[in-house]
């Protein structure tokens, strides 16, 4: 049977807001690094307390003039209206017609740089990306192109975004008041590589000239040096380490996701495991790595129910698993 999409997202629940939690996981896996040569990608927002929803938005063609009005992803709360463009593709959830999905997970970087009068929130540059490209390189014009126009409303985010050839990792922050617009890289994850993030920018330093290979908001680094947060030479400009500083909590309980993932794939992630519980914040880990086997969706199924078991911090050996060794940590929420 002919498959409907090569890209396989798992939609778990829809996205939340850095002010809720921390728990967004994604996990990229190339052509050349899956079993059966599709690109797949994992989005997951376990907040508990949401429940997952898939909205079935059909193609259409619009007027002239036409104005679409865009409301906050998480809360529903009306932002404005921007331009519509003359056609829109169908989307299931956050794939559409042409093979193309997308997910994410909230950093939210410095917080002097969110911007409540932007138009576009994260989730509605999602959505509209997907109503309006084609190819993962065409939804980060129009991602680009979009927050610059509108404004971005939301915290700091990375975006999976793939289509049946290529995967790629965005990492994207407002400018903050007075500063409309956002800056962003993205990096093609090499075929035959995996990659992953979970609430923590981890984009570091760049190619500036690779067009092929990564594409960059043209004021990345300026603002960066306009704002006083980096001095140094381009090469050496880092995304991560100048607009998302990682902390013990961004390793511990962000970037642990991450290793945990790798140090099931390929060897030698022993070496990170400090950074991995928060001990050494300067041994940070590649953007990607090279598995040892090919993948199949199965495996990344697995994977997403990964609790750390086997690891120095599987959470079913800690004195919060209890009596029964759970491995979930229950919370209220009021």
């Amino acid at each position: 049977m002919k498959r409907l999409f090569q890209i396989m997202a798992i939609l778990a629940v829809s996205a939340l807001s850095i002010q809720e939690a921390n728990t967004c996981t994604n996990l990229l896996v190339t052509r050349g690094a899956s079993v059966n040569g599709a690109t797949m990608i994992t989005y997951a927002a376990d907040a508990h307390f949401l429940y997952g929803e898939l909205y079935y938005r059909p193609a259409a063609d619009h007027p002239a003039g036409s104005l679409v009005k865009i409301y906050e992803w998480d809360t529903g709360k009306y932002l404005g209206k921007i331009k519509q463009v003359t056609h829109t593709y169908a989307l299931v959830g956050l794939m559409n017609e042409h093979q193309l999905a997308i997910g994410e997970t909230t950093y939210g970087g410095r917080p002097e740089l969110v911007d409540t009068t932007g138009i576009i929130d994260y989730g509605s540059l999602m959505i509209l990306a997907l109503q309006r490209a084609k190819t993962s390189r065409g939804a980060i014009q129009v991602m680009g192109d979009l927050v610059a126009e509108y404004g971005y409303n939301s915290s700091g985010e990375s975006f999976s975004i793939a289509d049946k050839n290529e995967v790629w990792i965005m990492d994207l922050i407002g400018k903050g008041p007075g500063n409309k617009g956002a800056v962003w890289v993205a990096r093609r994850i090499p075929d035959g590589y995996v990659s992953a993030h979970a609430n923590q920018a981890r984009i570091r330093t760049f190619p500036l000239d690779d067009p092929e290979n990564c594409l960059y908001a043209e004021d990345v680094i300026s603002f960066a040096r306009e704002q006083g947060y980096f001095d140094g030479k381009d090469k050496d400009f880092s995304f991560s380490d100048t607009y998302a500083p990682v902390d013990f909590g961004g390793a511990r309980f962000c970037e642990a996701r991450v290793w945990s993932f790798f140090s099931k794939v390929t060897e030698g992630m022993e070496q990170y495991l400090d950074y991995a519980k928060g001990e050494n914040l300067e041994n940070r880990m590649p953007l990607w790595v090279k598995p040892s086997k090919k993948l199949a969706a199965r495996d990344l199924m697995n994977y997403m129910r990964d609790h750390f078991e086997g690891t120095p911090l599987d959470m079913t050996q800690d004195v919060g698993a209890g009596p029964y060794r759970l491995p979930y940590r229950w919370r209220w929420v009021m």
